[in-house]
């Protein structure tokens, strides 16, 4: 039996793959794909394809739910996630198994035994369930509203550099050099954004494509990247996602 997990946290990926090998050591993790577009383009592949999925829902580009707007996913999967306001109940009944992190060892173990009772019918029944239960084509908004005092105050997505956090604390940055406090997470934000023009670079930052004027390869493979305003720090890709942010800023 093969098992892919879709998960952009290394330590939530370890763990999940060490609680697998722990149930069955005979259980295969093929690998591990951190974004949407990795996940798409694993699943294209003709071979080595995983029996099952283990996916979380927030990825570093956006909702796992967009995978299944690019392409037609016919294997069985088990949503995971950290946050709890998704319908659990409508997966539970439609035989969807769904897992809250921090996952626990009998929860893996009953989505195993799960799958392991499925047929060709069960399969083929589920997967229409899933399609069904998959939200319709992203429309991604032009604006948002951000709360200041007792107003409203609309702001253009065009107009935003970055969205930046620290000390649990989200502001948003315009090109005009202006910020606004924002009190959403950054893990928040990124669902709602296009991924084509937007993406999570790291912890703290979420960037505009639009916004990029500079590129800068650092001594240790990290990208230092220059937006056209200035920002409280300065903003750093990892190596371990330098290749998909090259690959993004193709797009």
């Amino acid at each position: 039996m093969k098992v892919l997990i879709v998960e952009d946290e290394t330590v939530a990926y370890t763990n999940l793959k060490k609680i697998i090998s722990e149930i069955n050591p005979e259980i295969e993790v093929i690998g591990n794909t951190e974004s949407i577009k990795q996940t798409v383009n694993k699943l294209q592949e003709t071979s080595n394809l995983p029996d099952l999925i283990f996916m979380d829902i927030h990825l570093s580009d956006g909702s796992a739910f967009n995978i299944f707007n690019l392409i037609t996913v016919e294997i069985p999967i088990v949503f995971t996630t950290a946050y709890d306001e998704y319908a659990i109940e409508a997966f539970k009944v439609n035989s969807i198994d769904y897992l809250l992190k921090p996952i626990e060892v009998e929860e893996v173990r009953r989505a195993l035994d799960k799958f392991k009772r499925l047929n060709k019918q069960d399969i083929a029944q589920y997967l229409n369930v899933l399609s069904q239960l998959m939200p319709p084509q992203d429309k991604y908004p032009e604006k948002i509203l951000v709360p200041i005092h007792d107003k409203l105050i609309p702001v253009s997505l065009d107009s935003i550099s970055c969205f930046y956090t620290t000390d649990e604390k989200t502001v948003v940055i315009l090109k005009s050099g202006k910020n606004y406090p924002y009190k959403k997470t950054l893990d928040s934000i990124i669902q709602t954004l296009n991924p084509k023009y937007f993406l999570r670079v790291n912890k703290q930052h979420i960037v505009s494509k639009k916004s990029i004027v500079n590129i800068t390869i650092w001594f240790d493979s990290r990208l230092l990247i220059t937006l056209d305003t200035e920002t409280p720090e300065r903003i750093f890709v990892s190596k371990n996602k330098a290749a998909e942010f090259k690959q993004w800023m193709t797009l």
